[in-house]
């Protein structure tokens, strides 16, 4: 683990977009005639903060120094930041405790236990950066089937921003999906600016993807919690799901993702499911799928 350093150009730039999304009326001001750009003005964030025009225009341009703790609650109070975003400012600002680079951790048995023990309920071990470590068989065969894709491929957010299958199951809640996948790698970005794993990863997505492109551009951020999704399997039909995120460890960022049926026709199609797959190991993880693909070649 190490301590972040301030990105006060990135923090800068946070805070005049957000400043952009919030309307004099949200904070119980006067709209004041016709305003050239949309949200707040500076000096009104400053005066409802109780800091100095000048320092805050600083903190917007990246000059700002030593911003103390107060005044950095004081403004994301003002602009009505929600916990991921609070999270996402303090850490800009050098606050939080970031991940030090390196490769993903290992599964320890006992996880592999959990993902077996969860079937037939599709669950996976992920990283903050989406790639998947390990996944039970409902999970590998969603979609399609996972372990045949390529080591670089196992990550949930390629596959989902430029893979047909993947992207085709989101069906109506496509863009939903899309944008929350990006809003959650914006949040968690700044704790892994030097891990070249996660560079590579929003390099390879850029260059891919213009949805990602432009979900990243909005400098949405987004944490975890318990959501009703619906997918379409080839192979299970519609399944309508409650996705979760269990923390294994939470400053790495590391957890195991489960969908549970959200009604009892889920609950038959993802029973089927497994029947359907059953003669495949109970749980597979990313160093399988690499040994099985080397042995095949």
């Amino acid at each position: 683990m190490t301590s972040t350093t301030p990105d006060r150009a990135a923090l800068g730039a946070f805070l005049r977009e957000r400043r952009g999304r919030v309307a004099p009326g949200d904070v119980g001001l006067p709209a004041g005639g016709r305003r050239r750009t949309p949200g707040l003005r500076r000096e009104e964030v400053a005066q409802l903060a109780g800091v100095g025009v000048t320092w805050y225009t600083w903190l917007e341009q990246g000059r700002a120094r030593n911003v103390s703790d107060q005044v950095l609650e004081a403004v994301a109070r003002v602009l009505r930041l929600d916990d991921a975003e609070r999270r996402h400012l303090m850490v800009l600002a050098g606050r939080e405790v970031a991940v030090a680079p390196g490769p993903p951790p290992g599964v320890r048995p006992e996880q592999l236990a959990v993902l077996a023990g969860l079937l037939p309920y599709p669950a996976a071990v992920q990283t903050d950066a989406y790639d998947l470590l390990a996944a039970n068989r409902a999970y590998r065969y969603l979609f399609d089937d996972l372990d045949a894709r390529p080591a670089e491929d196992r990550n949930c957010a390629w596959l989902m921003f430029t893979e047909p299958r993947w992207r085709g199951a989101l069906g109506d809640a496509e863009d939903v999906v899309l944008h929350n996948i990006a809003a959650r790698l914006r949040a968690r970005e700044p704790e892994h600016r030097d891990d070249p794993r996660w560079t590579a990863l929003l390099a390879r997505l850029r260059a891919s993807s213009a949805d990602f492109v432009r979900h990243w551009e909005s400098y949405d951020v987004a944490g975890d919690g318990t959501q009703l999704r619906h997918y379409t399997s080839a192979r299970a039909g519609r399944l309508d799901v409650h996705f979760q995120s269990l923390w294994l460890d939470r400053a790495r960022g590391d957890r195991i993702i489960v969908m549970t049926p959200a009604d009892d026709a889920t609950a038959q199609r993802l029973e089927r499911l497994d029947a359907l797959v059953g003669a495949a190991p109970a749980v597979t993880t990313a160093d399988d799928a690499r040994t099985a693909g080397a042995a095949a070649r």
